[in-house]
């Protein structure tokens, strides 16, 4: 999958695409439907157009951290669909400030040459959200290029939507989670320098920064790990922590994983962490050797949870 940051000075190759467009935070079932309409709906390489930032961080940064994925998250779950271009737009003062129409006109013609466009039923546009589903369909109409609008799905109780999935993950229902998503919720990101802890302890960690996203539920898990860089790409399985280390009075939340049965060195390389299942709230414990006795407990029942996958 090649990644573009701009519509504008695209080489050809990138042009004329049929692409799917909306923010996809989470790339959940319901955006795996638009994207699947995308893929069916023309001749055409399969792209998809999405924001960085995502408009609601640039429209309101102070608002509280709400994002399922990070932008290296969303790429790959991307890559993993077989998209073969990823348009991720600057959504800056430009971009945002644009009318319905002269987003149509300058970034998907002039820019992009898209030959079809698929959203989904909800999606909105151009400045102030002034543009809908049904203006994106006149607009096609004007210009040249097609439309399709995939409706809404859920499994007949819960719609799909990046909203149920966050309310799922603060309660630790990583299974209710995984239905909506199609896949498990992961964390994507570099393997930072900590403070060893884990290690002290004989239980080493691979920690990586969640900051920017809406956190799940605060505690240990059960976790499948993709080591997506380096000499130990591959497969693992693991028990992490989220949270911010109440034993030991840290205060930014972070992301521990511990992957059984390995001994290599991940620090610069770049992880995805599959949370399967929570296992149980972050504790302070009495002393170090109780925490370490409560870890062992932990990993036991996650080799257990993640026997077969």
């Amino acid at each position: 999958m090649r990644i573009h940051h701009d519509w504008r000075g695209l080489p050809i190759e990138a042009r004329g695409a049929s692409v799917a467009m909306g923010n996809f935070d989470g790339v959940h079932l319901g955006h795996r439907s638009v994207i699947d309409t995308a893929r069916a709906a023309a001749q055409a390489p399969l792209g998809v157009i999405t924001f960085e930032p995502h408009p609601r961080e640039f429209l309101a940064p102070d608002a509280p951290p709400f994002r399922l994925m990070n932008a290296e998250s969303r790429a790959n779950r991307l890559a993993r669909l077989g998209v073969d271009h990823l348009y991720e737009l600057p959504f800056d003062a430009v971009l945002s400030g644009f009318a319905p129409q002269d987003f149509a006109r300058e970034v998907l013609v002039e820019g992009l040459g898209i030959r079809h466009v698929t959203v989904g039923a909800d999606f909105c546009f151009g400045r102030q959200r002034s543009g809908d589903a049904g203006t994106l369909t006149e607009l096609g109409r004007e210009l040249g290029f097609g439309v399709t609008i995939a409706p809404l799905i859920g499994d007949g109780e819960v719609q799909y939507s990046s909203t149920a999935i966050r309310k799922a993950l603060a309660e630790g229902r990583c299974r209710d989670a995984e239905r909506m998503l199609g896949h498990w919720h992961r964390i994507d990101g570099e393997v930072l320098h900590g403070d060893k802890r884990g290690r002290d302890l004989g239980f080493p960690t691979a920690n990586m920064a969640v900051d920017r996203l809406h956190l799940p539920a605060f505690g240990i898990y059960a976790v499948l790990v993709d080591v997506l860089t380096g000499p130990e790409r591959g497969s693992y399985r693991g028990v992490a922590s989220l949270g911010v280390r109440p034993m030991f009075g840290a205060g930014r939340p972070n992301l521990e994983a511990h992957i059984f049965d390995f001994s290599g060195d991940l620090y610069g390389q770049h992880l995805s962490v599959a949370l399967v299942e929570y296992l149980r709230p972050e504790a302070k414990f009495d002393s170090l050797q109780a925490l370490t006795e409560q870890m062992g407990r932990d990993s036991a029942r996650a080799r257990d949870i993640l026997q077969g996958n």
